[in-house]
């Protein structure tokens, strides 16, 4: 890059980076959905659900409208703040590819530590079923979706879905709205915004006919995944947050549930 261009750790977060990381993922996504069109509804969860429900109750065909929607969100962000974007795009998405495997992996472990904790401070409720919780956390369908290409697939949805409107547009929103009359960010502004638009996002999953069972448990779970999917937003863009949510239910997809 040369010197009036962001080095790496400011590039990720440039809104022109994160758009073309994230357009190739929602492409495999789209397309492979289009591809196994018998189970497409079935593998659609979180918030492309939820859009494509919105759409269809304004009477509005959702199969290409949602991902045409997204797209518009995601390039009028980028052409707005296009200044100052980087030029070595293939060297930033190759690290934020490797930043986003690395940041799923950690949220991987940390996750284990978490539901040992909830476990055993939540003893009221009985000892959970561990498969049922990861399930449940990771968004994965208990009946699993066969072949593997079209679970990887829909794993890919709650990872761009999800980050954009509860991070690119609810913590990014909240951010806005709490420091409208400050001349910076403060830090109360943006833990509060952390952890509202956490919250939102946990219990966002257990509202309307398709939602889960409220569980405590799994809502201090999704809780303690927002605030960390905030921070990933919030220091190393959006790109990265919705790379490693997408990796971390991979993960949780194909290591954790048989």
């Amino acid at each position: 890059m040369t010197a009036d261009q962001p080095q790496y750790w400011q590039a990720t977060r440039h809104p022109w980076a994160c758009v073309l990381f994230v357009l190739p993922l929602l492409a495999i996504y789209e397309v492979g959905l289009y591809f196994t069109a018998t189970e497409a509804d079935a593998m659609r969860n979180g918030a492309d659900a939820w859009l494509r429900t919105f759409l269809t109750h304004l009477g509005i065909e959702p199969t290409y409208e949602a991902p045409v929607l997204l797209i518009c969100v995601l390039l009028g962000w980028g052409l707005i703040r296009r200044e100052g974007r980087p030029t070595d795009k293939v060297g930033v998405w190759a690290g934020m590819m490797g930043e986003s495997a690395a940041y799923a992996v950690l949220l991987l472990g940390l996750s284990q530590a978490v539901w040992l904790m909830l476990i055993r401070a939540d003893v009221w409720l009985g000892r959970p079923n561990p498969r049922v919780l990861l399930q449940i956390a990771g968004e994965i369908d208990p009946d699993g979706l066969d072949p593997m290409w079209g679970q990887l697939v829909g794993y890919l949805g709650a990872g761009i879905y999800e980050e954009t409107l509860f991070r690119l547009l609810t913590y990014g929103g909240l951010l806005r709205l709490f420091s409208w009359n400050e001349s910076k960010v403060s830090l109360w502004v943006i833990l509060l915004s952390a952890f509202a638009s956490a919250l939102l996002f946990a219990g966002a999953h257990h509202i309307g006919p398709n939602g889960d069972a409220f569980s405590l448990y799994v809502l201090t779970f999704r809780m303690f995944a927002g605030i960390y999917f905030a921070a990933l937003y919030h220091l190393r863009g959006f790109g990265i947050a919705v790379g490693a949510h997408a990796g971390y239910d991979v993960l949780v997809g194909l290591i954790l549930v048989p």
